[in-house]
């Protein structure tokens, strides 16, 4: 079933769509606010999100460069906002699509069938090729030099962050909230000790890594 986030801080409307998407077969997921939606960002993996730009806490495009900063998902973005410069802010921010309210269920559902279609659907398991290690993501499996590379759970995981958003900074804060849950979003010794674990077992090189990389004091990013 086909995973969209919704973000808007008006009950009704937000009542209104997910009434409305579950309908018609997608799992919705709801957020009021900009940080609630980052944070649910992190702990599922949507094929869609469907964000409103006026926002209680932080403005809508400025959840998208932040969604951007490490995650490719389509962005269709709901707004009473119709002058033509918020839609290029927004579509320059990284937003795919942009609809005005008021709007009709049959286009907003058409929108977002024209989003879908443009994601390729072998990009949901990908086999992920470097020059050091393959990672098949719907077999769980590590390749190395031609053998299996055992990991734990917890070093998986990560792996498979970095690996579905190629050259993408992922940040400290999302990795320790997805892996560990948002009660660890501080400790980010936890990532420090898996990180060196997986480049012991991934990187020809540990001192000198090119796969799995440091941004100091912000997160890692995977370069294939």
């Amino acid at each position: 079933m086909t995973a969209v986030l919704v973000v808007d801080d008006d009950p009704h409307l937000l009542k209104v769509l997910r009434i409305t998407l579950r309908a018609n077969g997608y799992a919705v997921v709801t957020a009021t606010d900009g940080r609630s939606a980052l944070l649910a960002a992190t702990q599922h993996q949507f094929s869609l999100v469907v964000l409103d730009l006026g926002l209680p806490d932080i403005d809508g495009t400025t959840v998208i460069k932040e969604l951007r900063s490490w995650n490719t998902t389509p962005i269709l973005v709901l707004s009473a906002r119709h002058t033509s410069d918020d839609k290029v802010e927004a579509l320059d921010a990284g937003a795919d699509d942009y609809i005005t309210k008021p709007f009709g269920p049959d286009e907003l559902l058409a929108r977002l069938r024209a989003l879908l279609r443009r994601v390729p659907e072998t990009s949901q398991e990908p086999v992920v090729i470097t020059e050091s290690f393959t990672v098949d993501l719907s077999k769980h499996r590590v390749v190395r030099d031609g053998k299996d590379v055992r990991l734990t759970p917890t070093e998986w995981n990560i792996l498979e962050i970095l690996v579905r958003n190629p050259e993408k900074l992922v940040t400290q804060q999302q990795l320790l909230t997805e892996v560990w849950g948002p009660a660890y979003v501080k400790d980010s010794n936890y990532l420090r000790v898996y990180m060196a674990q997986l480049r012991r077992k991934l990187e020809p090189d540990t001192a000198t890594p090119r796969h799995l990389l440091t941004e100091a004091g912000i997160g890692y990013r995977f370069q294939p």
